[in-house]
């Protein structure tokens, strides 16, 4: 078969799998790596190359820019020193405990561990957030992992490429100390200007589709005049996302907003499933090219690897538990974790998408390249099967799921929203904004006391847009509307539709 036909097809087992895990509860990233990994073994399976220089500007770029948008600049300043921990401390002490693994068993060269170790280090919550989605936790626990790994991101990469560049000039000299040094201040001051310079730019192309497509040129742009500058791309990525988040207004499109919302959330997802099934298909080659010892060998190499980073991250966890606790007591403001909140984010160490994608951008000639690509690859299905297939059945053991407080959270926030609209209408006349303020006022009782009376709205509500559609079929039918203004009124249809339904009616599922 053909790429395209490869893919297309690949595809296709995707979105089979995904409604499998969908109805077992089961983070989708391990099932689709193994799927890959399935499918390598069949006989005539296709082999796709996969371009280093390509891999992390196209699956990280997009992932980290929509992951920096969404994150509140106020949850990284008050979960600052846990982010520091768990984003910088714990990558670094995870790589050196990968070093020593390596020094003991393999003799890997030290520039070589220390890639690998930079490579596996980083947790990725996708999968994580995949499951905390369904069964929310506390607020802090889950800005925590989301916020680790968005930054922790950044601690990976700067080491990885660190790593590279000392292995392609063989050691340290100055002109490789002076890029280092620069790459991250260089990286993130260029990311805050041109952040500020697509935002003065958006503007210009607001509500089209040309839009939403400058969002992706201005992602992968970022990334690619970041690395030919030799600065850290992905705090460039991340600070231009933050930077054009921060000078967002109230008065922005809402309408360009939903748009690049379904847009950036198919594009990611769809990055996610490519990547995950691409890195299950390089294992076939990867097995094929090496000898029965040299096979032991790594399988050997790479379960070590996994109970050490597993067990690391929940060292550090428990350790850092430890510390907070003790400078609470001693009057700081910082409070620790519950003990059954400490072991939930230890076993979040999922590694995903970035594991993945350095593991693919490794140079075709770096030394050990097979041994450390699958070792990653271990590392990446282990964690998403073992923790990944666990980690909802601990939140129910453990009692740490906080539905109720969501949707308490989420009712208080809209009759906030409500009183403050009838703050702002207190003071017009006239019957139109009387008919606002009830509609208003009606927002603001609470749903649990007037339930009878809201699900009798509702009902009557998606009965008349019903007969509206209806209508609306009719009159397209019989050729008394033309299809341009058929399809303007089936949107508002759309809209009425989604405002009178249900939270999980208006939410769409990654899977």
């Amino acid at each position: 078969m053909s790429f395209f036909e490869t893919l297309v097809a690949l595809l296709a087992v995707a979105v089979l799998l995904l409604q499998i895990t969908r109805r077992m509860h089961l983070p989708y990233p391990g099932i689709l790596a193994a799927a890959g990994v399935a499918v390598a073994l069949l006989p005539g399976a296709p082999s796709i190359p996969i371009d280093p220089p390509t891999a992390l500007a196209l699956f990280i770029a997009p992932v980290l820019i929509d992951a920096a948008y969404d994150f509140p600049l106020g949850a990284a300043r008050r979960m600052a020193l846990p982010l520091f921990v768990y984003a910088v401390v714990a990558v670094l002490v995870t790589t050196g405990v990968v070093v020593s693994i390596s020094a003991l068993t393999v003799g890997l060269p030290i520039a070589v561990a220390i890639t690998l170790g930079a490579i596996v280090a980083p947790p990725d919550a996708a999968a994580a957030t995949a499951v905390l989605s369904n069964l929310p936790v506390a607020r802090r626990v889950d800005a925590l992992l989301k916020g680790e790994s968005l930054f922790n991101d950044a601690t990976a990469l700067l080491l990885f490429s660190a790593a590279l560049t000392v292995q392609a000039h063989g050691g340290f000299d100055t002109g490789t100390i002076l890029q280092l040094g620069i790459a991250a201040p260089g990286g993130i001051v260029f990311g805050i200007a041109f952040g500020y310079f697509v935002s003065r730019l958006r503007p210009v192309a607001e509500n089209t589709v040309g839009g939403t497509l400058l969002q992706f040129v201005y992602a992968f742009a970022t990334w690619l005049i970041a690395e030919h500058l030799h600065l850290s791309a992905v705090l460039a990525t991340v600070a231009s996302a933050m930077t054009i988040a921060l000078l967002a207004t109230v008065n922005d499109s809402p309408r360009m907003r939903v748009h690049s919302f379904a847009v950036w959330t198919t594009v990611v997802f769809l990055l996610n499933v490519v990547a995950f099934l691409l890195m299950g298909l390089q294992a076939r080659s990867i097995v094929e090219a090496m000898s029965a010892s040299e096979l032991s060998r790594a399988i050997g190499f790479a379960t070590i690897v996994v109970a050490g980073v597993i067990v690391t991250r929940l060292v550090i966890a428990f350790l850092f538990h430890a510390i907070v606790a003790s400078r609470h007591r001693r009057g700081h403001e910082l409070a620790p974790f519950s003990p059954g909140e400490t072991l939930l984010v230890g076993w979040s160490g999922m590694r995903g998408l970035v594991t993945l994608a350095t593991a693919f951008a490794l140079p075709a000639n770096f030394p050990e390249r097979d041994l450390v690509v699958l070792t990653a690859f271990s590392v990446v299905l282990a964690t998403l099967v073992i923790q990944g297939a666990t980690l909802a059945p601990m939140i129910h053991f453990l009692k740490l799921g906080r539905q109720a407080e969501g949707h308490e959270e989420l009712e208080a926030a809209r009759r906030s929203l409500a009183e403050a609209a009838l703050e702002r209408l207190a003071k017009e006349e006239g019957a139109e904004a009387e008919v606002l303020r009830q509609a208003y006022q009606e927002l603001c009782v609470d749903n649990r006391e007037n339930g009878e009376v809201v699900n009798r709205r509702r009902g009557l509500s998606r009965d008349a847009v019903l007969a509206q559609r209806q209508r609306l079929e009719e009159l397209r039918d019989s050729d008394k509307i033309g299809p341009g203004q058929y399809l303007e009124l089936q949107e508002d249809l759309d809209w009425k539709q989604l405002a009178m339904g249900t939270d999980e009616e208006r939410r769409i599922a990654e899977s």
